[in-house]
């Protein structure tokens, strides 16, 4: 099967029901739905999945590996389903489906009904949300129509942008895009259940992770899974975050921020890592041994930007030397920039040792030597905690393991 083909959200959940009561008939019932209907939407299924998804024995319909394998992802597309239904429930101070489990309403069942919905709030234009999905502009506005008359509230309200997101149909999008994502994965969780790692993985990448870790984690999986495609998203912290909650983004590389354990999200941390100070190769203070912070009290800095982690690590190292912290003549998180500064004046940078690890050991750049104790911030991953990596997620995650080990070697790093 194509993975960019979305599975039907109805005849999932037709699925569903049969590996729940073991009988094809039984579950016709509680649909209120011919067994042939019910028959169909499994068949369908398999077809698209190219699996069967049930050994039919006389004693009943028992889920083979396959179909394990689609039940464990569609639990959590119905799950995001079911969470939004009690939502609208309550926003509506109705009583219908407001227990957990409660069957997800018609409205909600349509696969490319979210996906409209989707794509018309990512493009806030209904002809261009019609043209990315090949449809026509009504078939845009019966989606919507549908969608908003079964959640009981406006979804959407008009703007000289175009058509913008309510405050509800905010919260809407975040569990259906959550559910679509999910969606998306099965069919590559098949093809590893058949061996094959494949699959698109979107990838957060903060500026610690991007010189070293990541290029070579890609570089592996490239060469192992041909069938793996890596997107990285180098946006600001908080857009990546909202894109790792509603499973758009896989996960997040780079420095971990103490707060992302109380916001539906999860740490792992890999390695931790000091700052270190950098300068051109022939700057005055290049080869002067045990340097003192004071001894860098009239340098001009390159620094990050005042609301940066790295900033307040700096600020505070200087207090603690009872130096006063620099003013800085440059702020910036631009590596480039930080670079191309730093090999024309000179100015001194205080930077992960990892980031401009090349430049150091080609010698345009040295590390002077002054200490930068209590500086160290911990580096790893950020995912979603009640998510499931996809296969080629977990490829990368895997390979990501692997490398910060090599970096260890290469970098002056503190490990677990």
């Amino acid at each position: 099967m194509n993975s960019s083909v979305q599975l039907s959200l109805a005849h999932l959940r037709a699925v569903r029901l049969v590996a729940d009561t073991g009988s094809v008939s039984q579950a016709a019932s509680a649909l209120y739905r011919a067994q042939s209907a019910v028959s169909r939407a499994v068949q369908e299924i398999e077809a698209e999945l190219g699996e069967a998804l049930f050994d039919r024995k006389p004693s009943g319909m028992l889920p083979t590996a396959a179909g394990r394998v689609v039940l464990e992802r569609s639990e959590r597309v119905f799950a995001e389903l079911e969470a939004l239904d009690r939502w609208c429930a309550t926003r509506q101070s109705r009583t219908r489906s407001l227990k957990a489990g409660m069957p997800v309403p018609a409205f909600l069942l349509n696969t490319r009904r979210l996906q409209v919905f989707s794509e018309l709030a990512k493009h806030k234009h209904m002809p261009s949300a019609a043209h990315a999905l090949g449809i026509t502009q009504p078939a845009v506005s019966s989606a919507i129509r549908i969608l908003e008359s079964g959640a009981g509230m406006p979804l959407f309200h008009r703007n000289p942008r175009g058509l913008l997101l309510t405050a509800d149909g905010e919260t809407f999008l975040l569990h259906v895009r959550r559910a679509l994502n999910e969606l998306r994965h099965v069919a590559d969780d098949i093809a590893a259940l058949r061996g094959t790692v494949q699959g698109s993985v979107t990838v957060g990448a903060l500026p610690l992770g991007r010189t070293l870790i990541l290029p070579a984690a890609i570089a592996r999986v490239s060469m192992k899974y041909p069938g793996v495609r890596v997107v990285t998203d180098e946006s600001a912290y908080e857009t990546l975050v909202a894109g790792v909650r509603a499973g758009d983004i896989d996960f997040i590389l780079g420095a971990l921020r103490a707060n992302d354990a109380a916001s539906g999200l999860e740490n792992e941390r890999l390695m931790s890592e000091d700052l270190v100070v950098l300068a051109r190769y022939d700057h005055p203070l290049a080869g002067r041994g045990e340097l003192a912070l004071k001894d860098l009290a009239d340098a001009r800095w390159i620094l990050p930007r005042s609301h940066a982690p790295a900033r307040a690590l700096i600020e505070a190292m200087f207090k603690r030397a009872r130096v006063k912290p620099p003013m800085p003549s440059v702020e910036t998180a631009d590596l480039a920039v930080i670079r191309g500064v730093l090999l024309r004046t000179d100015m001194v940078a205080a930077v992960s040792a990892q980031q401009l690890h090349y430049e150091v050991q080609a010698g345009q750049l040295t590390v002077l030597d002054v200490p930068t104790r209590a500086t160290s911030r911990d580096i790893g991953l950020t995912l979603r905690a009640a998510g499931t990596p996809s296969p080629a997620a977990r490829a990368l995650i895997d390979a990501i393991r692997v490398v910060v080990g090599e970096v260890s070697r290469t970098t002056r790093v503190a490990f677990n």
